[in-house]
């Protein structure tokens, strides 16, 4: 709490003496933020506890931000955050505070998006909840579990596999019929139906995607370093010749 409180106090005198902190708003630190929860992102999948330890003070800062641009602005504090926060934690955990029993994660979830539908009222959509600004791996991802947590989904994971293999199909008749339109959309079902596979398999398909990412780099780079220690280039090379260099890449890895 003491380490809190010196928080707020060191925010209140940079907003009162830093030009640079006197002239942010929510606008402006918006990219910011989302900046700084990729950081955290990335240290995560690396395992760095140091530098997750570090960005989640930058996000803890950003929040005090935020806070203190609303209390300047007479709408509302870090104690209303705070306390919004605690009370929406309480009323969506009555399996904790309060009589209601579940049996397992899955029905907690459920759970939570019927109390978080209720707050809404009524006219409110299941949807409506997904950020129309999230990446679209993202965004699959959430539109899926939101789905699921009203009980549509699924009733056993392996039947996801038939819905792969038919999206599969339907993407290479349009690949065979040349349709470039078609062809992307059956393409986006595809990889819905593989975010599908992700979720039920409880694999997160963003970091999945960004370890192969960081992997195809990695290796890359190698192919790329040895290329150049043997005074070559990439460019006057065959694939067969990269690939050896490639494979030397994955061998190290494995070591």
């Amino acid at each position: 709490m003491a380490s809190f409180e010196r928080l707020l106090d060191i925010m209140d005198e940079l907003r009162e003496k830093c030009p640079w902190d006197q002239k942010q708003t929510f606008e402006s630190l918006r990219k910011l933020t989302i900046e700084e929860v990729y950081e955290l992102g990335d240290a995560i999948l690396r395992s760095e506890l140091q530098e997750i330890k570090k960005e989640l003070g930058d996000i803890l800062l950003h929040v005090v931000f935020y806070a203190k641009i609303g209390s300047e602005l007479n709408s509302f504090d870090i104690g209303d955050v705070i306390n919004n926060l605690t009370e929406k934690l309480i009323y969506r955990h009555p399996h904790v505070f309060g009589e209601t029993e579940v049996r397992n994660a899955r029905e907690v979830e459920e759970n939570w998006e019927a109390l978080k539908l209720k707050e809404k009222g009524r006219g409110k959509r299941v949807l409506e909840g997904v950020p129309a600004s999230l990446p679209a791996l993202v965004k699959a991802n959430r539109i899926q579990e939101k789905a699921r947590g009203m009980g549509f989904d699924w009733e056993k994971k392996e039947q996801v596999w038939d819905k792969v293999k038919e999206e599969l199909n339907e993407f290479e008749a349009e690949i065979r019929a040349n349709d470039q339109n078609k062809m992307e959309n059956e393409l986006g079902d595809l990889i819905f139906s593989i975010v599908n596979v992700a979720r039920l398999y409880e694999i997160d398909p963003e970091s999945a995607l960004e370890r192969t990412n960081q992997k195809f780099i990695r290796r890359f780079n190698y192919l790329e370093e040895q290329t150049l220690l043997k005074g070559r280039s990439l460019h006057s090379m065959s694939l067969a010749e990269m690939d050896v260099y490639w494979e030397e890449a994955k061998k190290g890895e494995k070591k």
